[in-house]
């Protein structure tokens, strides 16, 4: 079965308020993320991957290079990131859960190092990319970043909250100011218990 475009879990103003357009979302979502389901669709057809999970698929076509991933990888792994970034965003404000408050203190001291390291990261990360707070195989959390549409996945993590620093997430919101989208992100977007789910 050809993977589908999922409906995003809020309206497509309903993060304007804290400061993600929807004309952001309109784009972000219905074009960009449509285009990855799509283009994966058709370049999964008739391969060994036709009829897998994006897991499968993510982890069975990474190849570790540095250099861009085949078009497989590309558009599957990036579907599998924009599926899980609209459900880290919440339009409402919600706290941290006293669970995986205690996992940041443990792992970064506090939530202002968390948040500081986070955003350092997804500014840093050069061209486009992501930043991402994961489980490591060892059960610490810990902050990273990714090139283009490469996950925690290929890696053996598990990804607790990601934000894209892709030029289209942000542009239209921030222009070329992406430390200034992501301090939005961190403190304004974050669907926290969400993130707390994943631990």
């Amino acid at each position: 079965m050809a993977f589908e475009l999922p409906d995003l879990p809020y309206a497509h103003d309903a993060l304007a308020a804290q400061g993600m357009s929807a004309e952001t979302l309109e784009y972000h979502h219905d074009l960009h993320h449509n285009a990855y389901v799509t283009n994966g669709n058709k370049a999964i057809e008739g391969t060994e991957w036709e009829g897998k999970s994006l897991e499968e698929i993510i982890k069975g076509t990474y190849d570790g290079s540095a250099v861009a991933q085949n078009g497989i990888f590309n558009n599957i792994s990036q579907l599998w990131n924009h599926n899980q970034f609209w459900e880290m965003m919440s339009p409402r404000p919600v706290g941290v859960p006293g669970e995986l408050a205690k996992a940041i203190d443990e792992s970064f001291g506090s939530m202002d190092e968390f948040k500081s390291q986070f955003a350092a990261a997804g500014a840093g990360q050069f061209g486009s990319g992501w930043a991402w707070l994961v489980k490591d195989a060892d059960g610490g959390l810990k902050v990273t970043k990714t090139e283009n549409g490469v996950n925690p996945l290929c890696f053996g993590q598990t990804a607790l909250l990601g934000c894209d620093v892709w030029e289209h997430s942000y542009y239209i919101d921030y222009r070329n100011k992406r430390p200034a989208y992501l301090d939005n992100f961190l403190n304004n977007l974050v669907n926290w218990e969400n993130v707390a789910s994943r631990l």
